[in-house]
Parts: structure tokens; C-alpha cells; sequence
């Protein structure tokens, strides 16, 4: 039983923050309290502010909803803004160790924005362009929200779905979450009309709502999201891991990588360096652009791939000195007719 009032209001506004709506009686049975205490901490969230919403009879319950204002203590206006902006965009571009945290935390605080500074949010992602160099496929933010909170709520969902032959699909699914996976985002999912579980690519879901319907929670056949995506990438593709040395000074690979992670300093102008990635394409182009000289040790594959697109590039140089030598021999005359 938690005893502690402070902690107990927080622990009951964190539960309330999960978009779904929650019967007194659970709420007592997460807390160790009685049904008359959490009636009580629900008023004291109100008079602080929060907007909690309370509906009666047997499938009754609490939710957090948008209120007129952010409630006290929590954050201005334009630090709402600018959080939210900045999650958005951690979110739909991939940013390592925080993408899926980004999206729990706009499911979050999107709920309770008021709609003035969701216009806001809207206005500025809209006007915004980034650069993504090197992304992967494009993620909608809204879309990954809307995902987020049927996995949290455990509520169906409804969506469009384009496959990789490019046919549309529509899909009735119970969520089990989302899962940042390199340069791609994954939701994994129970798919009610061909009985099974499944994966999908986020970039390829269109549209999606929720039904309002929260049926049991189906047992996934996986430790949690990311091992079930884990085990159909590995079954389905191939997984490279790149060894090779490269030489420049460590410090400024460093800076070129945004990072250590699998970089040795070998001595004081070469490193050794080992990254994975489910395409050649990707490894190549990540070692190519490092501006250095490189020899890969592993795998045997990109060796080959790199020697194929080295003679790709050889040859189209060839073909733009050739172009550029016949424009100076006309400009100069050289070879044209004579009168």
C-alpha cells in the first residue's frame, strides 16, 4: 500500500497519462488503496489543475483529457511547444536511443495539450524541413502516435497497409508495440483476420484510428516487441558485420561517426572499425563517406560490392573526361570539317 501521498499522486498521474481510460478499481488495485482514496487523489489532481475526466456505472472509469490550459508545474507554453517539436522530430527521422522513447513521451504530452498549442506543434512540423541525409524511409509522426497509444491502451486498430508489391491492404489488429530498428520503424501486431502475429513496416501504414475496443491481452510468441522483430529479420534477411581499418586519427572519425561506438584507436593515424547493418549499400556508403582511406578485413561480400561500384564510378568518370575532352577539341576547332 503506498502510504505516501506526493508519491502516490504521481504514480496515479503517470497511470492516468497512458491514453486509455481506467476503472476505479484498477487504479486501487495498481496503487494498494481503496476505491475512496482514489476518488480522493482524483479531486486533488483537479484542484492542482489536471483535467481528469470521470465516467459512471460498470464500464466507468478515469482518463486525463485536454484541457483549457497546461496544468500547473508541469511546463510554459513555449517549453511545450518546443518539447513537442523537437519529440516529433526524434520521432519520425530515427534519432538513436531516443526515438522510441519520443514517442511514448508526445503520446503523452500531445494528450493533454491544450488545442492552441497543438496548433502550434502542427504549424511548425508542418513549416519545418529537415535534412535526412542518410534516412531511412520517412515515418509519419502522427501515425506513430496513434500506433503508440493502442499499444499502451491495448485498444484495436484500424489501418491501411501497403505492401511491398505495392497492394493495399486494410488490417483490424490488437498492438503490441513499436520497435526502432536502424534506419526503420516496426509494429508489431495481432492481425484478426489471418489469425496470426505479424510485423509491419510503419512507412507503409496509412490512416490509422482506433475501434475503442480493448479485447484481452493476446500472449506474444516473443520475449517482448523487439525480440519478435528480431527473430522474422533474422529468419528473413541477411544481418552484415563490417571489420575494417581506417586511416585517420581518431579524434576526427570520431567526429565524422557523431560517436565511438565500435571505433579502436589502432595508433595514432589508423582505427579499426566494426558496425553492422542488415545492406551493403548502407555499409559502403557509410565507410565511402567517412572522406578516408579504408581496407575491409569482413565480410567477404562488401569487399565485392565496394569493387563493383568502384568500377561503376571509374567508368562514369572515364565517360565525363571523354565529354569533356570532345567540347575543348571543338571549341579549339580541332577535328571539325574543313569549308
Amino acid at each position: 500500500m503506498t502510504t505516501d501521498t506526493p508519491k502516490r499522486l504521481l504514480h496515479l498521474l503517470s497511470l492516468l497519462q497512458t491514453p486509455r481510460e481506467w476503472p476505479g478499481s484498477e487504479l486501487a488495485g495498481r496503487l494498494g488503496v481503496t476505491d475512496r482514496t482514489i476518488r480522493r487523489d482524483v479531486e486533488r489532481l483537479r484542484d492542482l489543475g489536471y483535467p481528469v475526466e470521470s465516467t459512471r456505472g460498470t464500464a466507468g472509469g478515469y482518463r486525463l483529457v485536454a484541457g483549457k490550459a497546461m496544468p500547473p508545474l508541469l511546463l510554459e507554453d513555449d517549453e511545450a511547444v518546443a518539447i513537442a517539436v523537437g519529440l516529433r522530430s526524434s520521432a519520425g527521422h530515427t534519432v538513436a536511443g531516443l526515438a522510441e522513447a519520443s514517442v511514448r513521451a508526445l503520446a503523452k504530452l500531445e494528450q493533454v495539450l491544450p488545442s492552441r498549442l497543438r496548433r502550434r506543434v502542427t504549424s511548425l512540423g508542418t513549416a519545418t524541413t529537415p535534412l535526412t541525409r542518410w534516412q531511412g524511409p520517412q515515418v509519419d509522426a502522427e501515425v506513430l502516435t496513434v500506433l503508440a497509444a493502442g499499444a499502451a491502451g491495448g485498444e484495436r486498430l484500424r489501418f491501411g497497409y501497403r505492401a511491398a508489391d505495392g497492394t493495399e491492404t486494410k488490417r483490424l489488429v490488437e498492438p503490441a508495440g513499436l520497435v526502432a530498428a536502424g534506419r526503420r520503424w516496426y509494429f508489431v501486431a495481432y492481425d484478426n483476420d489471418r489469425d496470426d502475429w505479424r510485423m509491419f513496416r510503419v512507412d507503409r501504414i496509412t490512416r490509422p484510428f482506433a475501434t475503442g475496443v480493448r479485447p484481452p491481452r493476446r500472449e506474444l510468441p516473443a520475449a517482448d516487441a523487439a525480440a519478435f522483430v528480431e527473430a522474422r529479420m533474422g529468419g528473413d534477411r541477411p544481418r552484415y558485420r563490417a571489420r575494417a581499418t581506417l586511416h585517420a586519427p581518431y579524434k576526427e572519425l570520431a567526429r565524422r561517426l557523431a560517436g565511438t561506438e565500435g571505433l579502436t584507436r589502432l595508433d595514432e593515424e589508423r582505427c579499426a572499425f566494426v558496425t553492422e547493418a542488415d545492406a551493403l549499400d548502407w555499409l559502403a556508403l557509410r565507410l565511402t563517406a567517412l572522406g578516408c582511406e579504408f581496407e575491409v578485413h569482413e565480410p567477404r561480400e562488401l569487399a565485392e560490392y565496394l569493387g563493383a561500384l568502384a568500377g561503376r564510378a571509374s567508368r562514369a568518370a572515364s565517360g565525363m573526361g571523354e565529354a569533356s575532352g570532345e567540347e575543348s577539341r571543338e571549341a579549339s576547332g580541332e577535328g571539325a570539317e574543313e569549308d
